[in-house]
């Protein structure tokens, strides 16, 4: 009966159960804080060639790696979106370097681990070398969120995993169309067709692209597209753009949608809804495609494969990657700390199994071994680079398992006032607002800032977090910072963000209005408006050594009993004042908020009379 049932709906059993499985993997490696890729791929192998309840080839016939190209597309343009040429006059050279003697490094070695090693053909063997030149953007990306690296390493690894992808894709497709003609007519004839595939590639590629770039640019620029269309009409342009140019040379359409997401995030138009629908859109495809792709392999592939299987993982991880990055490095301004980092951040993803699965149809029993030796890199690399990457850049220096640094989410006054006391104490500062003048404002004050939406994914990964370790949400707007407090705390944990106390709370004592919270800050009593209050009547932040003489209780007659303790700090550790623990000890310094004297009251009045003046005379 069972079995009647399965075979009737068997289509539909099967679609489901791709999202079913892709699903619960995200949902379990984010309980597990296991990399999603892990378990998206065990679940393709239970799903596929265990339980056999996917077929991918017969599900979706002549439709299945059309759809996987056009996906890849999606993802990588999302991906590059994230890309801001301002981080290239610091990482430009560096990146050059990586993505051309990088890849050359890590082509030829790969190619010849796979020829001595796995003992493939030597044409396959090519192949195989180049395809494994790409890295994973959809794995370091989370790797780097988790590490939040000081230096130039962030950016470098980003640009590289994401950049670095259709280079990999074409350099594959140029292996296969140009090593038979090599083998058969000579090195001369084989380099032609090389050199003509590749201009042929950038020509369409980037063309097409820069095209598609400028055109939805111009629309988005005119508010030509209403905002619900936006999305939509974004993903006309990239599929449109991906079609055209694979059509007129194979592979080029990735080209085209990198290019085009590069173009048009630093167009200076608002992304905010396309990429939001961006970022659920590839979480989706990437659920999917690990499925799919992990479904159609054989395990008994990897049985065939041995001990040698493990060896070339090894071999690409410990001699390959070192080799690339410290011969694209050698005359860099790199640490050696930073070198060793990048030698060991190297993830192969979704790039890497579609690429392989492709040509291992289009080379028929030739290309038997492609795909199984791609997915144990993508396997061996997930899981070495994601359990040891942290423990590393700890160890080098890069990182460190409790920084002490804030993101503030606000610029506005009270916000660059308590960043500066947190800066002027010794801690890294940022601070992140969409309000242009409050973050030029807070940039005069000498504070590092960020002119960003709080909640789009991409601000993690557009600015460097090294050294940050909690947010402090100081808008006046209590859902900004309710929904800034639960994105955050999946990355900095719970007790590390805070947010002011929500004005109804305070001043209509409403204890059951819930909200999607962390810690108050400071107290329960003290919202954005009470505090701009004080600000606005003369208050200031100031450090003061809590000792066994002069104690807490002292300070707060000092100051007539009204001071806010904000932050202490001790042993170069900084504490958040909140609404529990608000009473600082002997050998601690509070940064507190306080009432001025007479005289700092008079001075205050004076500067901001004379603003008041100078900003008349502005306006006239």
């Amino acid at each position: 009966m069972l079995q009647e049932i399965f075979h009737e709906h068997q289509y539909l059993i099967a679609l489901t159960s791709v999202f079913v499985f892709g699903t619960g993997a995200q949902w379990l490696s984010w309980k597990l804080r296991l990399p999603s890729i892990l378990l998206l791929l065990a679940s393709g192998f239970i799903a596929g060639p265990i339980l056999h309840l996917i077929n991918p080839d017969e599900m979706l016939g002549e439709t299945l790696f059309p759809f996987v190209s056009m996906s890849v597309a999606i993802i990588l343009f999302e991906g590059s979106l994230s890309l801001k040429l301002s981080e290239l006059k610091e990482i430009g050279s560096v990146l050059g370097y990586l993505l051309t003697i990088g890849v050359i490094v890590t082509w030829v070695l790969g190619a010849l681990g796979a020829i001595y090693i796995l003992h493939l053909p030597q044409s396959t063997s090519v192949l195989l070398g180049a395809i494994l030149t790409v890295t994973g953007p959809t794995v370091i990306g989370p790797i780097l969120r988790q590490i939040r690296p000081v230096g130039q390493v962030g950016p470098i690894a980003r640009w590289e995993g994401i950049v670095i992808d259709p280079i990999g894709a074409i350099l594959a497709v140029l292996v296969y169309e140009t090593y038979r003609p090599l083998m058969e007519s000579g090195v001369n004839e084989g380099t032609r067709i090389a050199l003509e595939n590749l201009a042929w590639t950038l020509l369409y590629g980037g063309g097409i692209g820069a095209v598609a770039a400028i055109g939805l640019s111009f629309l988005l620029k005119r508010h030509a597209i209403p905002d619900h269309l936006e999305s939509l009409v974004t993903m006309l342009f990239v599929l449109t753009a991906f079609a055209a140019s694979n059509i007129l040379q194979e592979e080029s359409g990735l080209v085209a949608v990198t290019l085009m997401g590069v173009i048009v995030a630093n167009s200076g138009v608002t992304l905010k809804h396309i990429v939001e629908f961006k970022e659920s859109l590839s979480l989706l495809l990437i659920s999917g495609l690990f499925i799919l792709l992990a479904a159609r392999v054989k395990l008994s592939s990897f049985v065939e494969l041995g001990w040698r299987g493990p060896l070339f993982v090894a071999f690409m991880i410990l001699i390959v990657r070192p080799l690339a990055i410290f011969a694209s490095t050698w005359s860099s301004n790199l640490t050696l700390k930073e070198k060793l980092f990048l030698s060991w951040l190297a993830p192969r993803g979704i790039v890497a199994a579609a690429v392989s699965s492709v040509f291992a149809i289009h080379l028929g029993p030739e290309g038997k071994g492609l795909v199984p030796a791609t997915f144990l890199i993508i396997v061996g690399t997930v899981v070495v680079y994601g359990l040891t990457a942290f423990p590393l850049a700890r160890f080098l220096g890069l990182a460190t398992s409790d920084p002490q640094g804030v993101l503030i989410l606000g610029a506005n006054e009270l916000a660059r006032k308590v960043g500066q006391a947190i800066q002027e104490a010794g801690f890294p500062v940022l601070l992140v607002d969409t309000n242009r003048w409050n973050i030029a404002t807070a940039r005069m004050d000498g504070l590092r800032t960020k002119n960003a939406d709080i909640l789009n994914e991409n601000t993690l990964n557009e600015r460097d977090l090294g050294g940050i370790g909690r947010l402090v949400a100081l808008t006046p707007n209590d859902e900004v910072n309710s929904l800034g407090a639960m994105h955050f705390s999946a990355i900095f944990s719970r007790a590390n963000v805070f947010q002011l106390t929500p004005w109804r709370r305070v001043e209509k004592q409403e204890k059951s209005v819930s909200y999607l919270r962390a810690r108050f800050l400071f107290g329960e009593d003290l919202s954005y408006q009470r505090l701009a209050e004080r600000l606005d009547a003369g208050a200031v932040i100031k450090a003061t050594k809590i000792t066994p003489e002069f104690t807490f209780e002292k300070f707060q007659s000092e100051h007539g009993g009204n001071a806010i303790p904000l932050f202490v700090t001790q042993n170069r550790k900084l504490t958040v004042m909140d609404a529990e623990h608000n009473h600082p000890k002997a050998g601690q310094k509070l940064i507190a908020l306080v009432n001025q004297t007479e005289e700092e009251l008079q001075r205050h009045a004076s500067e901001k009379h004379a603003e008041k003046i100078s900003d008349e005379k502005t306006n006239d």
